[in-house]
């Protein structure tokens, strides 16, 4: 006679494994700090949020502040592959709008939280500048052979970088996924039609 399956048997569910449970944390924690903020959440707070208790929080997380270091550790890691990986594929600007749609997407508030919210947290401004240091000297790299004046790169560089993440971030807001190649389309003429008015503008 087949063994009658209890209640509790029926409803137990898989224990995550130790990574996998850590990114579940890291993915709560990351829309909890873009919704609310470092200083208003609480470790209670992202600990409902990932559907755990404070006690395993602590046993992957040290602190509050480890945390959402961790958060931008992470999504600055995946835009990082995502750049090299483009990179390799062509060297041209019109890789980037990709590479940063695709970690926004997969990780949107993560991505909110790199380019938008740690600039105003003075404990973690230093990840956002930092970040956008490194995308502007590649920004510099692309733009080479399209602006000969060595005056203008750093401003260029700049205005490529800040447009970019403005667009993606606008998107990520108010913009359908179904037509996210569309607005890759549209962004990365913008952005090639941008640079070439200023290189001809240089050239004259």
């Amino acid at each position: 006679m087949p063994t009658r399956m209890t209640s509790s048997a029926r409803t137990t569910t898989p224990r995550l494994g130790r990574d996998d449970r850590r990114e579940s944390i890291l993915q709560a924690a990351a829309g909890a700090f873009a919704g609310a903020g470092f200083a208003a959440t609480s470790m209670e707070q992202l600990a409902a949020e990932a559907g755990v208790t404070k006690l395993i929080v602590y046993r992957h997380f040290d602190s509050k502040e480890g945390l959402y270091r961790a958060v931008l550790e992470r999504v600055s890691a995946r835009l990082a592959e995502e750049f090299a990986a483009a990179a390799v594929r062509q060297h041209r600007l019109g890789v980037a709008a990709p590479a940063l749609l695709s970690v926004a997407r997969e990780d949107p508030a993560g991505f909110r939280l790199l380019w938008r919210h740690s600039a105003r947290e003075p404990e973690f401004a230093s990840y956002a500048s930092e970040f956008r240091a490194l995308a502007v000297r590649a920004a510099r790299v692309l733009l080479a052979d399209r602006l000969s004046d060595p005056a203008l790169h750093d401003w260029a560089a700049e205005t490529v970088v800040a447009y970019l993440a403005e667009a993606v971030l606008n998107w990520l807001d108010h913009g359908d996924r179904r037509r996210d190649d569309e607005f890759l389309a549209l962004t990365t003429a913008s952005l090639q039609a941008l640079v070439g008015s200023w290189a001809g503008v240089v050239g004259r």
